[in-house]
């Protein structure tokens, strides 16, 4: 039972902070490998895996959101619920927006794992993402240029997927990053949150599903209800992060989530070092 309420808190952790701009990664640690230890309950492997199947609940949770989005992208609902009409949101523009993360992630995959996981650069991450984060919200346009998702341009996608490439440093966030690059690039925080969202599905789905290709054998009638009890936990509160941070995010800003950053940095440091 206690590996399954391990399996059940850290779905909660993930599916609250994947895809809020505070760093899964860092709550990740403080979390479990100073409260939980997953990994002395499983080998490493398993453990590490567990974190990949998480990570799809969550990813599953933003299909759900933005459902009829994604059908309208391919072609297969015409009208969107709370939209005008007029110019919609492209394939080619996410397409845009991946190349610059997607490309210099399989570059650089080995050497990030290797190098950049460690206490030290994930606190890193959390503090000067969260500099990034307060210089958006004060150094952004008075008056967006993109209030919705559909107003994007092509190099307000391009550029937000140019940021996108910090959240590869762990600690940083990705969906931090490139709500601060679209916010200084002209767009609404929800806007920008949006397309953040939208573009993670296939970006976190090629590098989930690579990662569990090449785990796949620990997927064994021991470890399989920890798995499940992780990815429903993560899934379900993924879509309740989701909602109520889409609802939030034009009223807060960024600067709220950039002060808790720091806070959670001094923790873990107090907490590690």
């Amino acid at each position: 039972m206690w590996e399954l309420f391990v399996a059940f808190i850290l779905g909660i952790v993930e599916g609250l902070t994947e895809f809020a701009p505070v760093s899964s990664t860092g709550h990740m640690i403080l979390v479990d490998d100073f409260l939980l230890h997953s990994k002395e309950l499983f080998s490493p492997p398993v453990a590490n895996t567990f974190k990949v199947v998480i990570q799809l609940g969550s990813i599953l949770a933003v299909v759900v959101v933005f459902k009829d989005r994604i059908l309208n992208l391919f072609g297969l609902k015409k009208n969107i619920p709370g939209t005008e009409s007029g110019p919609k949101l492209t394939l080619a523009q996410i397409l845009v927006g991946l190349i610059p993360a997607g490309v210099l992630g399989v570059l650089f995959e080995d050497y990030i794992d290797e190098y950049l996981f460690s206490i030290e650069t994930v606190l890193i991450g959390l503090v000067i993402g969260a500099v990034l984060m307060i210089i958006a919200d004060y150094a952004r346009p008075k008056r967006p240029s993109a209030e919705t998702v559909d107003q994007i341009t092509y190099k307000q996608a391009l550029g937000t997927g140019l940021f996108q490439c910090l959240g590869l440093w762990p600690g940083f966030s990705r969906s931090g990053s490139t709500i601060s690059g679209g916010v200084l690039l002209g767009m609404s925080h929800r806007a920008a949150s949006d397309f953040t969202f939208i573009m993670a599905i296939p970006i976190m789905l090629g590098a989930s599903g690579l990662s569990l290709l090449k785990n796949w054998k620990y997927f064994t009638i021991d470890a399989l209800p920890f798995f499940i009890v992780g990815f429903i936990s993560a899934f379900i509160f993924a879509l309740i992060s989701i909602r109520f941070f889409l609802k939030l995010i034009n009223r807060v800003k960024l600067v709220p989530f950039a002060i808790y950053r720091i806070v959670l940095a001094a923790v873990i440091y107090f907490v590690f070092l």
